[in-house]
């Protein structure tokens, strides 16, 4: 199977994308508005927290908009923010992405909600409250009429964690959903099993975006021998009668991976969302970034890869990115963009 990206990766721009000077931005799915302009969803968090663990617990998801699909994109309102503690998503937000279908729009997110005191920056967060909060974690909807808002949230999860004789026991989170013409909607999700086993990647299926959702298969939709390859922040759309898939290849322990480049991104298709087929070459992208001025960078991570589409073609890759000495090392994160060459 041919990898469809080969070749078609632009230069970077430098003042691309999604950038705040006292936030960690973090995510960024990318839309166009009824507007004709473009329109991000990203979370972020106070730079005064420090990265650490605080998108777990103070984050917020944000609407920042441009003229030009690379950007920049300019801040523009807070679009979910903390609700109450009663509620599933009422402490914490992250992970957007963006869909539209029948007029409307549809934001897909991930919440959490805890008890006690809210983090700030002055303390570590224990590992163990960490692991509580993550296992927390839901899958959660807004709808809109408008880009602009207001968005109807959604009081309960649209999809929650199994009992405790299946693999994704623990939460549900990073959706990524494709919605067809007629509205049936299938979602890839992320869950586990216990506190540091490997992180897998299921898929959910309903007649209508909003739900109810029921899972397609009781199994994850990828298996290796290797406890340690380990793929992460899916990111699935539906063209010329296939899905496609673009993920992280976020392996441990050195293993190498699918690509041998930790914190890149590789290509696998499906014609049923269940059985995932791997480029022979599927390195998308790696976290090598040539940029427009010529430059080369290693970048710390490349994370949460979306994809913004103009007449059903991918246009502009979009990368949750940061300057640093190594993976999560930050001095400063952002959302970056590399153009997509379409013959």
């Amino acid at each position: 199977m041919q990898n469809p990206f080969t070749g078609r990766l632009q230069p970077a721009p430098k003042n691309g994308g999604f950038y705040m000077e006292n936030y960690w931005i973090w995510c960024g799915s990318v839309i166009k508005g009824e507007d004709n302009r473009y329109h991000m969803f990203a979370s972020r968090w106070p730079k005064e927290m420090g990265f650490g663990a605080n998108w777990l617990f103070n984050c917020e998801i944000v609407r920042a908009s441009s003229d030009l699909p690379q950007g920049p994109y300019q801040f523009e309102e807070v679009v979910l923010s903390r609700r109450g503690r009663e509620f599933f998503d009422g402490m914490n937000v992250h992970n957007p992405s963006i869909r539209k279908w029948n007029n409307k729009y549809f934001l897909y997110y991930m919440g959490t909600t805890y008890g006690g005191p809210i983090p700030g920056g002055e303390k570590e967060i224990s590992s163990e409250r960490f692991t509580e909060v993550w296992n927390n974690k839901r899958i959660g909807l807004a709808i809109s009429d408008s880009v602009f808002g207001p968005w109807k949230r959604f009081d309960k999860p649209i999809l929650e964690p199994r009992d405790y004789n299946h693999w994704d026991c623990t939460a549900t989170t990073n959706p990524s959903a494709v919605i067809l013409d007629d509205g049936t909607t299938y979602m890839l999700y992320k869950s586990r099993t216990y506190a540091a086993s490997t992180l897998q990647i299921g898929v959910a299926i309903a007649d209508k975006p909003w739900g109810e959702y029921k899972r397609l298969s009781d199994k994850p939709i990828f298996h290796f021998d290797n406890p340690d390859i380990h793929l992460e922040d899916p990111f699935m759309w539906y063209e010329d009668e296939m899905f496609h898939l673009l993920i992280k290849d976020d392996y441990k322990n050195d293993c190498g991976g699918i690509s041998g480049k930790w914190g890149s991104g590789i290509y696998a298709s499906s014609k049923d969302c269940i059985h995932w087929n791997i480029a022979e070459d599927p390195l998308v992208y790696s976290r090598e970034v040539l940029w427009e001025d010529g430059s080369v960078t290693t970048q710390c991570n490349l994370e949460r890869p979306s994809l913004l589409f103009e007449n059903g073609k991918p246009t502009h890759l979009f990368l949750a990115t940061g300057n640093g000495d190594s993976p999560y090392q930050f001095s400063h994160t952002w959302n970056m963009v590399i153009p997509i060459r379409n013959d």
